[in-house]
């Protein structure tokens, strides 16, 4: 069966964008992240996406969800801090996960090899159909394709932003979506 995002049956979910995390990055990187997760959570509340963002402990060392970000958050975002890699090791993102009742969670964040790919596993251990937007997910390591290929193997469908936007859409006039008219986002460039 042919997976596709159903706009009115999936919840967006950020991990861990942090300053600790984000510093960790070259400059050039760490300005693209901020800018496309910023017009990511933008683009899910247009859709009316609830949103689960979590931050790592402790945030005194680790920093909260940048301004520009967090600026952009609707109603319908929920902000946790957690202590386990996995996000659904924590209870109350579990059972706000629960209430949502979502079947697809589109995910972005960091790190790439670690909260991200746990998370992922976790997710899909639940049964959720789960989207990793490929620009959106970032790591202080190197090489995180062995992560990246462990979450292809267990069912992750990965896209980039752009497909994810066009896949919102449905149509030139947003007509799969009834009232969620083109919006107007960014959509990055494509990587050279």
């Amino acid at each position: 069966m042919v997976k596709r995002i159903v706009p009115d049956d999936c919840g967006g979910l950020i991990i861990d964008v942090q300053s600790y995390f984000l510093s960790k990055l070259d400059r050039h990187v760490r300005s693209e992240i901020l800018a496309d997760t910023k017009n990511f959570v933008r683009l899910l509340a247009h859709f009316s996406i609830p949103t689960v963002v979590t931050l790592e402990r402790p945030i005194r060392q680790k920093g909260r969800l940048p301004k520009e970000i967090s600026g952009c958050l609707g109603g319908l975002s929920e902000i946790f801090e957690k202590t386990y890699f996995d996000v659904c090791e924590e209870k109350e993102i579990k059972d706000c996960l629960r209430r949502l009742a979502k079947r697809q969670v589109i995910m972005a964040g960091c790190e790439t090899d670690v909260c991200v790919l746990q998370s992922c596993l976790g997710l899909l251990s639940l049964g959720y159909e789960v989207y990793v937007v490929e620009e959106l997910i970032f790591s202080s390591a190197r090489n995180v394709d062995s992560a990246i290929e462990r979450m292809k193997a267990e069912g992750a469908i990965f896209m980039t932003y752009k497909s994810l936007y066009f896949e919102l859409l449905g149509s030139v006039e947003g007509g799969r979506h009834a009232g969620k008219g083109p919006a107007s986002f960014t959509i990055p460039p494509e990587p050279l």
